[in-house]
């Protein structure tokens, strides 16, 4: 089994779907602890990925990634969109002369994403960022791949934990953003970023 073009393109539609069927949610709980714009944000920048990846002739998944991660960039440069523009260069780099992508390059794919993240925002796993959600999904990802599960099957596994990582995330105080400020009070609520994150593992999840 393989991930092609056409399977990044449903992800990135559905990530678009699922950003925009949550983007109340998302400003909600922006506006708690932030400034509430996520799921504007977050709803214009996957619509221009989706845009963008539907209309490219590109077929190289590493350089369409990366150009996709571009035009979210231009599109919504707010803090969000500049961490999940910066995961998908991540991603796009780490798989560039691919157009088909198997197990072990699905994983290259994805830790790409979780390290171009985590080198932008330079938040790490307990600092209650989109982080606590993407990086345990992609090391799931790994694990299962690891033990010889199919794609379809590993694709679940970082889909649950990046689910489980932002119900982690309600234990966390907030080590950046606006949400530094209101240090205990946070805790209980999950983090929006995680969220996102958690949306984007969603939407990969559904693409096989």
């Amino acid at each position: 089994m393989v991930f092609t073009k056409d399977n990044l393109i449903k992800a990135i539609l559905e990530c678009s779907n699922l950003m925009e069927q949550n983007k109340q949610y998302l400003i909600d709980l922006d506006s708690a602890f932030g400034d509430g714009d996520l799921g504007l944000t977050m709803t214009a920048g996957f619509a221009a990925a989706a845009e963008f990846v539907q209309a490219s002739a590109e077929t190289d998944l590493g350089k369409l990634t990366a150009q996709m991660g571009m035009a979210i960039s231009k599109k919504v440069p707010s803090t969000m969109g500049t961490l999940v523009a910066s995961g998908f260069l991540g991603a796009g780099k780490a798989v560039k002369g691919n157009t088909e992508l198997d197990n072990n390059s699905l994983n290259l794919f994805f830790k790409g994403f979780v390290d171009g993240v985590m080198a932008r925002g330079k938040a790490s796993p307990g600092d209650r960022t989109i982080v606590d959600s993407i990086f345990p999904a992609q090391k799931a990802f790994e694990s299962s791949v690891a033990s010889g599960t199919d794609m379809v099957a590993s694709l679940n596994a970082a889909a649950i934990a990046a689910a489980e990582g932002v119900e982690e995330s309600k234990k966390m105080v907030a080590k950046f953003g606006r949400a530094v400020y209101y240090g205990d009070q946070v805790l209980g609520k999950e983090d929006q970023g995680a969220v996102v994150g958690m949306l984007i593992f969603k939407a990969f999840n559904s693409t096989l």
